[in-house]
């Protein structure tokens, strides 16, 4: 982990709150592994505690990734107030990341995202591509109007995509969606990133598959695991007093680890 005042390259909105930072710097160059995040600090004194998010993507060439994040509250209003040629403290990458270790030229993956919980799972498809494997992705939204990235997931493999209200393609949450379309198919793993509840759904469908990747979100303030703020238990532990962190253990766990 490294810290680095980054510059931004570039800045727009892809949908209500929800924008796409490209930022710029020498810290691009330990950002290998999909899955990990960075933490940035809020340019503004009494905003004190880093706001983690997640790499959309790295391009170790030009020397920038790409964050996407919703505005939440005052430190995310502040970024998205921010434009080209500003600069931003950032320390990273930190977390683990989606292992790769047993996929090969070939295989079928399953991608599977709800809601801010997306933008990960590009860089993750994109290396998957890279080791000749092929990434089936599932997307849902809460509607047509905050749904993004469509045309950016379709170019890397099949998309299939769900919102809960109905406004865009499967009607229903995108835990419906993979029970509709998954069921004929086998995948070699399933990687997937977003609200609890979802990632429960996945867990649930895919109980009997050895190899389920979940990409926690958390609250955080530290981000290194010094603090304990974003605890989680374990799912073996009776006594309930084990626990691990989902900044510095995680955020990423095989399935049925950890309580959701």
């Amino acid at each position: 982990m490294k810290q680095e005042i980054m510059t931004i390259a570039k800045q727009r909105q892809l949908a209500p709150r929800i924008f796409e930072m490209t930022l710029q710097g020498e810290l691009v160059k330990e950002m290998q592994i999909p899955g990990q995040f960075i933490h940035l600090l809020v340019p503004r004194a009494d905003l004190l505690l880093r706001r983690p998010i997640s790499l959309n993507h790295i391009d170790q060439a030009a020397g920038t990734c790409r964050i996407i994040y919703r505005v939440e509250g005052d430190g995310t209003k502040v970024f998205s107030e921010m434009s080209a040629g500003d600069q931003i403290d950032v320390m990273g990458p930190l977390g683990n990341g989606f292992s790769l270790e047993n996929i090969q030229a070939g295989d079928e993956v399953f991608i599977v995202g709800g809601g801010i919980g997306i933008p990960p799972l590009y860089q993750l498809s994109k290396a998957l591509l890279a080791i000749g494997a092929k990434p089936v992705h599932f997307l849902g939204y809460a509607s047509a109007e905050v749904a993004y990235y469509h045309e950016e997931f379709e170019a890397l493999g099949e998309t299939f995509f769900a919102t809960d209200d109905g406004s865009f393609a499967y009607h229903g949450n995108v835990g419906g969606l993979l029970q509709e379309i998954t069921q004929q198919r086998q995948a070699k793993a399933v990687f997937a990133c977003g609200a609890n509840g979802m990632l429960r759904a996945v867990e649930t469908i895919f109980a009997d598959h050895d190899n389920v990747q979940l990409s926690l979100e958390s609250r955080m303030a530290c981000g290194m695991g010094a603090c304990y703020a974003c605890v989680c238990h374990l799912q073996d532990d009776e006594t309930g007093t084990k626990y691990v962190k989902v900044c510095d253990d995680g955020p990423i766990f095989q399935a049925g680890k950890v309580v959701l």
